[in-house]
């Protein structure tokens, strides 16, 4: 079987809060077509991982090469530009903005026109924003969010809510789509409507959404940190451990569910 390609490369990297060291010398090879999930108990370095990976923590030593560029220290708005994209474990959406408002947020960064150039608002602008808007209208669709389109999202059920802010992730069309506890607080309704749509996210829905290319074509790369170890082995193709800001293990499903350090640190006897 043929290796797959990899993505993201990380090497080495460290990250302390004054005395406290979050990440310790972590390498870890994200691969293409993949799903990666990364678990360890709570305070293991997982979610300072991810915002190490997007730009919100600049490690003190190591290197995240992605595309052939370290992005370790670069401004999270360019590693969005560049194609990586995130849900957060604390919803982090615009409150007193409604579930559209949202997701057309989140296409600021592709916008090239604005009332400056691109004249009246009946101009380039305005057929501009049709085209961004379609995709976003397809997201909602995809999501399954139409009811709440119009409806401010401080105002949502929680499980919606996490809905939403997984739209504006994908609205960003990203390469690499990093998953932070997407199904934290759920029920079990809700966690296998999220897990249905991160498989029909990474395999694409072809023809549905021809015109949407996040959508028709899917996002190759995942990575996701989750708490509950029925859909992590559901999910991922590949897992790696972490514990105290040490990465402990690495490997397929079935290795990490057998491994020995991994199931002391974390996992547990059955």
């Amino acid at each position: 079987m043929n290796q797959p390609d990899t993505k993201i490369k990380i090497a080495d990297l460290s990250l302390s809060f004054g005395g406290i060291k979050a990440l310790k010398g972590i390498n870890l090879d994200i691969y293409d077509n993949q799903i990666t999930a990364v678990i360890g108990p709570n305070g293991a370095g997982k979610t300072s991982l991810l915002n190490c990976i997007n730009g919100f923590y600049k490690p003190q030593a190591g290197s995240i090469v992605y595309k052939g560029q370290n992005i370790a220290r670069i401004r999270p708005d360019r590693v969005a530009k560049m194609g990586i994209a995130r849900t957060f474990q604390n919803i982090e959406l615009y409150s007193g903005l409604t579930t559209l408002e949202n997701l057309m947020a989140a296409r600021h960064i592709f916008m090239k026109q604005n009332f400056l150039t691109g004249g009246a608002y009946f101009g380039p602008a305005h057929k501009e924003e049709i085209a961004h808007r379609k995709i976003v209208e397809d997201i909602i669709d995809f999501l399954e969010i139409e009811p709440v389109r119009k409806k401010v999202v401080s105002m949502l059920p929680y499980g919606m809510r996490k809905r939403v802010e997984l739209g504006r992730a994908l609205a960003l069309e990203p390469e690499v789509l990093l998953l932070d506890e997407p199904m934290a607080g759920m029920n079990l309704e809700e966690k296998e409507d999220i897990a249905r749509f991160i498989v029909d996210i990474f395999e694409g829905q072809g023809e549905t959404y021809p015109d949407t290319p996040i959508l028709r074509d899917g996002v190759k790369c995942i990575v996701l940190i989750e708490h509950d170890m029925g859909v992590v082995m559901d999910l991922a193709d590949r897992i790696a451990v972490l514990d105290f800001g040490s990465k402990i293990a690495e490997g397929r499903p079935e290795e990490i569910k057998n491994d020995e350090h991994v199931i002391a640190a974390y996992l547990g006897d059955e």
